[in-house]
């Protein structure tokens, strides 16, 4: 699947709820279903900043396919982390920088998010981004 038809399928199922309670729902059981971090990626290393809650992010592979692990102490958080490693992990760091993260205004996530979650969401999209230059530069 693309990055792409990944964002387009986050978009149709986030359409199938009326209304921002059952999406933040939604939200926080895709976070329930993200797999465990061992305690040993739970470190300062790996702790991102610019968000409130905490939130883990590892980068494994390399330019050719770059895969996300990550997990938050916070349930919506989580369910970000969730869509973000759905869109961007397994991807090559090519098509993670040519592609645009459209499916936060078009599920409603840039209107409906407090603003320090916002602040995380986009603190989390750009540590992605930074990965994925670091990978073409070493590449």
């Amino acid at each position: 699947m693309s990055i792409e038809a990944a964002q387009r399928e986050i978009v149709e199922e986030f359409a199938l709820f009326d209304d921002w309670m059952d999406r933040y729902q939604y939200l926080i059981d895709l976070g329930r279903k993200l797999p465990e971090l061992d305690e040993a990626d739970m470190v300062e290393d790996h702790l991102l900043a610019g968000c409130q809650s905490q939130v883990w992010l590892i980068t494994e592979g390399d330019a050719e396919r770059m895969v996300f692990r990550a997990n938050s102490d916070a349930a919506i958080v989580s369910g970000l982390i969730a869509l973000l490693l759905k869109v961007y992990s397994g991807r090559s760091a090519r098509e993670i920088l040519d592609s645009e993260p459209h499916f936060v205004v078009e599920i409603g996530l840039s209107d409906h998010l407090s603003p320090t979650r916002a602040n995380g969401l986009n603190a989390m999209l750009a540590e992605i981004r930074r990965q994925a230059q670091l990978a073409l530069q070493a590449a």
